[in-house]
């Protein structure tokens, strides 16, 4: 298998059209964006939170790669009834998965499907959009 062939599997490609189940609406009031400087992925980013301080609702606009379409699908799918604590955890988890060596899988669900693009530095960057958009908006 080429090494496209395993970064661009067909469960990235699935998680990547998912996307279309997170509508970047005006009803979400809180507002965040990314920019990846290396490869010029962005990504905007609706939140609602309830009366907890948690996650209630989300959308997505993404100009990113599948890797980076994949990830902002993950973080959607996982988002829901997460707290600003929740997202700083994993955020720092995908960091230091990303850069360091023989670091185990960060616990955020569904992270396997991309971890094909560990191996490739330019696409970090997309990875870590949703989450770094995510502290933008959350008070």
């Amino acid at each position: 298998m080429s090494a496209a062939a395993k970064l661009y599997s067909p469960e990235v490609l699935a998680l990547a059209t998912s996307l279309s189940r997170y509508p970047l609406g005006d009803t979400l009031p809180l507002r965040g964006a990314a920019r990846a400087p290396l490869c010029g992925s962005t990504l905007d980013l609706g939140l609602r939170l309830d009366a907890q301080g948690r996650i209630s609702a989300l959308g997505v606009k993404v100009h990113a790669c599948a890797i980076g379409q994949a990830s902002a699908a993950l973080f959607a799918a996982g988002a829901i009834d997460k707290k600003r604590g929740d997202i700083v955890q994993a955020l720092a988890e995908l960091e230091t998965w990303l850069t360091g060596d023989q670091i185990p899988l960060p616990t955020w669900p569904g992270l396997a499907a991309i971890a094909p693009a560990r191996a490739y530095s330019a696409r970090h960057g997309a990875i870590l959009l949703p989450w770094k958009a995510a502290l933008v908006a959350l008070p």
